[in-house]
């Protein structure tokens, strides 16, 4: 099996593994043909943008034991659906985006240049 690649063209690198994310819950924002959502875009989340999840009716502040789900707080790294992203972007709460962890099939929704103006940037 080929390794998965990120925005850059490069080898995908993790995301997070605590809080564990990714749609196959490896640390990775791999994805497969059962990832709907497309749980691709590798996002260090902001308090604007867990607000603005929450309003959408997407709480992922409060914790979920049952789904050995923490919660997430500002500061958290953490595999996001490429169309929230996007409209998290169109609503001006889009948090930052680590591109190295960010897998390549984001851009068949979120154009790279997107994803770009909201790189980290410097060592993350």
């Amino acid at each position: 099996m080929e390794p998965s690649l990120n925005v850059l063209g490069q080898r995908l690198q993790p995301c997070s593994t605590d809080p564990l994310t990714g749609f196959y819950r490896n640390g990775c924002c791999d994805t497969g043909p059962e990832d709907r959502g497309s749980h691709t875009v590798c996002v260090v989340v902001t308090a604007e943008f867990l607000a603005l999840s929450k309003y959408l009716g997407n709480d992922l502040s409060t914790p979920r034991p049952e789904f050995r789900f923490p919660g997430l707080k500002p500061g958290d790294r953490w595999c996001l659906c490429a169309a929230r992203f996007l409209q998290a972007a169109e609503e001006f709460a889009a948090p930052k985006v680590v591109l190295e962890a960010t897998h390549a099939s984001a851009t068949e929704i979120v154009p790279l240049e997107l994803l770009r103006a909201h790189a980290v940037e410097g060592p993350h």
